[in-house]
């Protein structure tokens, strides 16, 4: 018997293997197995197997076979496949992303000791433990503390020298349990303390809640689209869904764009549904990592809440998928390969499973909203916050004229915002602060030759960090502690143009010295846990200010912020890129979204240097229908998604002239063409250079008039890539990005 496998590697080629007699019982399609792929061994997936072959030379046997049985269900197969084709994408990547090697079903977590207080214990032994044994005696007093849960005895050693073993000696006087069981993983450092609510749901929670528990919803594919405003409740309404998925024998997928949303979702499942949920994410370790898949796959875990990699945890019989803040950019893999974007992932997977998928947002990707107004999701609307809330109010500051009447040129706190900011520290009330641009200058000229201090191997402005007094590029990662001089004249005359969260910090820190000010962006959460901390720090009230990027612009729900302030929303509205309006108005609403969620009202101060902008026009009366209606139409004009598919050629290499030859050769060979198919470019990236690497793009748009299903797209790449042999490609690169979410 001979199997086809696959292997991790750029090629979509695969490779003919004997199977032994030896393992041919256990060779199974999806199986993983081990081979001799040149001069090393690999691993690789069976991805189809014969009786026979064509080729007469020499096959090489399979070594090992990885997994006793198939570890990937029907279901999963048919999503590798098609991710795998819908993502151009070799079907070994396809399956290491899915279940890379390192995960197996015959992994066996390490076993520790645990020991747990014994509540029956007679209290006259305890007293003649306290005589005769002092030291065992405050052992079990602090065992006690933590009753009724076990406690690791490495987690005694600073009340022990030998803690093992008067452990065992409480144990045989019967005074604690002593087991010997898996690692109890902290969650503490991923999600909020457990919170139990009485939640009483509205008219319009009830309303929604009857639509999706009706008979046989969890049994078929039933896609939504759940538009609630922010703070109107749509996490009650999920824990809801899930206890009844849970009460008819299923499992479900609770999926968020980013870790900073974890903790208090996590909390408030985790106090409902106890050890039934499991957080799954890239901030876990390898341990964790095993231990957790396993658990999933042995049915353990019922609920997986996490990042977008948690769409493929192995779970069986899902009932239902979750996919909050479904807009979010965060949502799409953007290297390696699969480039796959998780919400649609998620869909595709509720087709295969038969279940229900809830797309959730308080500001819906015009691609679900479009798919709405054309009947492909049912539609379920939260218009009221929760508990009588109010929308915040919203002022637009006009930074143009605040510069003129300060006679200022750089203007980061306006007036405006700074008396807001007062007051409310005095009244004793939160306050976010949100700049998405991480550092403290983003740009750093020299006043004596006007040069800009640039990167040299990405050819875009150095940042300035204040707190490593260093320059640093966010692209590659290269840092320069020289920030004395000119890197062209020398000269010692810099100026630093623009604001970070750095600079807004230090502004903060200065002018509200009795103010308790925090930041959150990347530069800043280096430790898994500390983002974490500054949460819950946050919503204990031991944080007056917090300040941040996008991190903390959606999501999180702290009923005491009253302000929310947004330092520059011009930031990102006038990139080359047709998603960038998009993208302001969904940080922006979502940012101002924070303020005011409980009885006391909020308000939203909007610093702008184009207050006539439509959208911040649309953002400052929440207008979503008029925001909506100017979108699509552009978009609609330009050809653009939803009305379209789009599918971005990126070519790579370190000789400009080279990449420029390479991508115009491409494009004058391209043949196939259709009817309703654009061809743009080739032409530069807006970031050219990275990491010494030129980047040009071609982009290719296909009407969804002519093409409705993508298939005729599909087919010009595979034609034009992939069926032909004469393409010479040197030592240029191509990257396909199937739905691009960034064009930049």
């Amino acid at each position: 018997m001979f199997a086809e496998v696959a292997l991790s590697i750029s090629t979509f080629q695969t490779f003919t293997y004997k199977i032994p007699k030896d393992l041919a019982d256990n060779a199974q399609v999806g199986i993983r197995v081990k081979i001799k792929f040149g001069n090393r061994f690999v691993y690789g997936v069976i991805i189809s197997l014969s009786n026979k072959v064509d080729y007469n030379g020499t096959i090489k046997n399979i070594s090992e076979i990885v997994d006793e049985k198939p570890i990937i269900s029907d279901t999963l197969w048919k999503l590798i496949n098609w991710i795998s084709y819908y993502y151009i994408t070799p079907i070994g990547k396809v399956f290491n992303t899915i279940l890379p090697v390192q995960l197996s079903s015959n992994y066996s977590a390490p076993l520790y000791w645990y020991v747990k207080y014994n509540s029956s214990i007679n209290q006259n032994d305890i007293i003649i433990l306290k005589n005769k044994f002092p030291k065992q005696y405050n052992l079990l007093n602090h065992i006690k503390l933590n009753a009724p849960k076990y406690v690791s005895v490495s987690s005694l050693n600073e009340l022990s020298k030998s803690p093992l073993s008067s452990c065992k000696s409480l144990y045989k006087k019967n005074f604690i349990s002593l087991v010997k069981k898996e690692k109890d993983f902290n969650f503490k450092d991923y999600s909020f303390d457990l919170i139990n609510k009485n939640i009483i749901f509205n008219s319009d929670q009830k309303s929604i809640l009857e639509k999706l528990k009706k008979p046989g919803s969890f049994n078929k594919f039933n896609p939504f689209l759940l538009h609630g405003v922010t703070g109107s409740g749509k996490t009650e309404v999920f824990i809801d869904l899930i206890k009844e998925v849970l009460k008819q024998g299923k499992t479900g997928i609770i999926l968020l764009p980013e870790i900073s949303l974890t903790p208090q979702i996590a909390g408030r499942f985790m106090s409902v549904f106890g050890d039934s949920v499991v957080l799954w994410h890239s901030q876990l370790t390898n341990a964790q990592r095993q231990s957790i898949w396993v658990n999933i796959f042995n049915g353990k875990h019922k609920v997986v809440i996490g990042a977008r990699s948690a769409v493929f945890t192995p779970l069986k019989n899902v009932g239902l998928i979750v996919v909050d803040e479904e807009h979010e950019s965060a949502y799409k893999q953007h290297s390696p390969s699969p480039m796959y974007h998780g919400r649609d992932v998620a869909i595709m997977r509720s087709k295969l499973e038969s279940s229900m998928i809830v797309l959730s947002s308080a500001t819906p990707s015009l691609e679900s909203y479009f798919n709405y107004k054309n009947n492909k999701y049912k539609y379920l609307e939260l218009s009221k916050r929760y508990g009588g809330a109010k929308q915040p109010k919203v002022t637009i500051v006009d930074l143009v004229d605040e510069r003129e009447k300060s006679n200022k040129s750089d203007i980061v706190i306006s007036n405006i915002l700074f008396n807001k900011i007062e007051d409310r520290l005095k009244k004793n009330e939160q306050i976010l602060i949100i700049q998405n641009r991480r550092g403290y200058s983003p740009s750093v000229r020299c006043n004596d030759c006007s040069e800009i201090i640039m990167c040299e191997s990405c050819n875009t402005s150095l940042t300035f960090h204040e707190n490593t007094g260093s320059l640093k590029c966010h692209l590659c990662g290269f840092k320069d502690m020289n920030v004395e001089n000119c890197k062209s004249c020398l000269g010692s005359n810099l100026f630093y143009i623009g604001t970070g969260t750095q600079k807004v910090e230090k502004l903060l820190k200065k002018t509200f010295n009795n103010a308790s000010i925090a930041r959150i962006d990347q530069d800043s959460i280096k430790q898994k846990s500390k983002m974490t901390k500054i949460l819950k720090a946050f919503s204990n009230k031991d944080i007056d200010i917090l300040l941040g990027t996008q991190m903390i612009a959606k999501g999180l729900d702290f009923p005491d912020i009253t302000l929310v302030g947004i330092i520059n929303a011009d930031l990102g509205l006038h990139f080359p890129d047709f998603r960038s309006s998009e993208k302001t108005f969904q940080l922006i609403y979502q940012a101002a979204g924070r303020a005011g969620r409980a009885k006391k009202n909020g308000e939203v101060i909007i610093q702008t240097y184009d207050k006539n902008n439509p959208i911040i026009k649309a953002i400052s009366n929440f207008d979503l229908n008029n925001y909506y209606k100017i979108m699509l139409d552009d978009r609609k004009l330009l050809k653009y998604p939803p009305y379209s598919r789009i599918i971005k050629i990126e070519f790579i290499g370190t000789n400009i002239n080279s990449v420029i030859s390479f991508s115009n050769n491409i494009k004058n060979n391209f043949s196939k063409h259709y009817k309703g198919l654009q061809i743009l470019g080739p032409a530069s990236c807006f970031l050219e250079k990275i990491k010494n690497n030129y980047r040009f793009q071609i982009i290719l748009k296909s009407s969804k008039k002519y093409d409705p299903n993508g298939k005729k797209l599909h087919s010009f790449i595979s034609h034009n890539f992939f069926n032909k042999k004469n393409v010479q490609y040197r030592s240029n690169k191509i990257k396909i990005h199937v739905d691009p979410i960034n064009m930049i």
